[in-house]
């Protein structure tokens, strides 16, 4: 009985720690990254570009500048508005300290898309390395 209650507490104890640490994980992702998507602005979201960014959006792949990816990202989010409210969600994100990923959902007017970037660290700033776009 004593080492079925030693056997529970560790399960629980692992459960707490891994829940721990997928919320922290979640918060370390700039939150106006998520904003961004959510409300179509391409500015907000080109601030976290690294100077050359793989870009994957719609017939656009290949590696941009800054300002070319800025200008390719806000041509599809004027073609594609996001809709109101809750038009981005995280499905899945990982990596580890200097190097994550997010897939996530994003919805607009003119449907659904799987969206993926790459943020790696550089210095105390995330910045995006890859952004895919693709239709769901």
């Amino acid at each position: 009985m004593h080492n079925l209650k030693r056997i529970i507490f560790f399960v629980g104890l692992l459960f707490s720690v891994a829940g721990l640490s997928a919320n922290s994980f979640q918060e370390k992702i700039p939150n106006d990254i998520i904003i961004s998507l959510e409300t179509g602005n391409a500015k907000l979201l080109s601030g976290y570009f690294n100077q050359n960014v793989e870009l994957v959006v719609l017939d656009n792949d290949n590696v941009y500048s800054k300002a070319q990816a800025q200008q390719i990202v806000n041509n599809f989010f004027n073609s594609f508005s996001p809709v109101p409210e809750n038009a981005f969600s995280i499905i899945h994100d990982g990596g580890k300290a200097d190097a994550k990923y997010v897939i996530g959902k994003l919805v607009t007017e003119k449907g659904n898309f799987r969206v993926y970037f790459l943020l790696k660290k550089n210095g105390d700033k995330d910045y995006i390395h890859q952004l895919r776009i693709e239709k769901q």
